[in-house]
């Protein structure tokens, strides 16, 4: 067991004497405080590790699995620049973003081609937004923003606001969309600087809305009454995708976490606000399924994805806390922390042992447990 674990334990079992429940709010804060101090102790150290490793995966040509396409690259430049820990001059990413330019940017502007030209277009943007120092991607973001807009299912593919494409975005082309890919999209948007009222998050907004578990005059889908528990589901397109299995006889779709933390924070950077049914219904059905053991729905399955997606909503949502379905408070960046210290390797390596969604991959976990640290912790580590 962790030291840092010792510790939370030692608290925890405090905390729960009769003595600290009706102590001042002055001492419990005071532990609170000292908490995120561990947390943010051993944050560090694995984050360290991590940014270490991360380059002994890096290929000649100066990208990172590479025959996946660009896309890994470009989280991986997003994770380690996100860190705090390095600046875009060090070796490894300067490379890295020179593998980027050539695969994404060769004639200057910002925009992937082919089935994934959606996904890629929206990482290698965060990654140039990332690395962006005295203005010199300025021109390739905002051509990357005005490609981007352009893959989004609207009006110029002729679907219409009561289409369930409409607002969303595949992994690219005319691919069908889905809520993870319209998450990168939204975030790279935001992330770049694209303000929340913009048209076209707003779009994105109604096929968001779609994808969740919930009937309300936010979603018309035949099947949205059917589960009603605030989470959502991969995709509102072709009658309704799950991830979490098919279709149950009555219609139903299973929820699932990790698509549900990708809502959440898709609203959120769509401009709702807490008090918005949305955020409330989706923040019950996270804290009614409350894990960092699993990604609930899908046991182990996209669980660094999952890590990086609870971290970056709740961290938007500004709850350092939440009471789970049998009333335990969490501090989440703590155990969270804890979660990913568990699981790191001995080179500093995230790998999932399911290897469902590439997570068998530790350039792209081992990216994805930077990222979740980094929006955990934001700029303290």
């Amino acid at each position: 067991m962790f030291e840092f674990e010792k510790r939370r334990s030692t608290r925890r079992s405090f905390l729960g004497t009769g003595a600290i429940v009706l102590a001042s709010p002055l001492i419990r804060g005071r532990f609170a405080v000292a908490a995120e101090a561990d947390a943010r102790q051993v944050a560090d150290g694995l984050v360290r590790k991590a940014v270490a490793f991360l380059p002994s995966l890096q290929e000649p040509n100066g990208g990172f699995s590479t025959k996946s396409g660009p896309g890994i690259t470009g989280i991986v430049v997003t994770a380690l620049l996100r860190t705090k820990k390095l600046t875009p001059a060090e070796p490894v990413l300067t490379k890295a973003l020179s593998y980027l330019e050539a695969e994404v940017a060769p004639k200057g502007t910002l925009a992937a081609e082919g089935p994934q030209s959606n996904y890629v277009t929206a990482v290698a943007l965060m990654a140039f937004q990332e690395a962006n120092v005295r203005g010199r991607y300025d021109a390739l973001i905002k051509s990357g923003q005005t490609n981007l807009k352009r893959l989004q299912w609207d009006e110029g593919e002729k679907k219409e606001r009561d289409n369930a494409y409409y607002g969303g975005a595949g992994y690219g082309g005319k691919s069908r969309p889905d809520l993870s890919n319209t998450a990168f999209f939204v975030e790279a948007l935001r992330d770049s600087g694209v303000p929340a009222d913009d048209p076209n998050l707003q779009k994105a907004l109604v096929f968001i809305s779609r994808c969740q578990n919930m009937k309300s005059e936010f979603n018309d889908q035949p099947w949205a009454d059917k589960v009603n528990d605030g989470g959502f589901i991969y995709s509102a397109a072709d009658g309704g995708i799950s991830m979490a299995g098919g279709a149950e006889p009555s219609g139903a779709l299973r929820s699932y976490a990790s698509m549900t933390y990708a809502g959440l924070k898709s609203m959120v950077h769509a401009g709702l606000t807490p008090d918005d049914p949305r955020v409330k219904a989706a923040y019950d059905y996270i804290k009614q399924h409350y894990s960092v053991d699993e990604n609930p729905g899908l046991g182990k399955s996209g669980l660094y994805y999952y890590y990086q997606t609870m971290a970056r909503a709740l961290s938007l949502l500004g709850k350092p806390t939440l009471v789970d379905a049998a009333g335990v408070e969490h501090d989440w960046r703590a155990d969270l922390t804890a979660a990913l210290a568990k699981r790191q390797g001995g080179r500093g390596e995230w790998v999932n042992t399911d290897s469902r969604f590439m997570e068998g991959n530790p350039a792209l976990a081992t990216s994805f447990g930077l990222l979740a640290l980094s929006y955990a912790h934001a700029t303290k580590i």
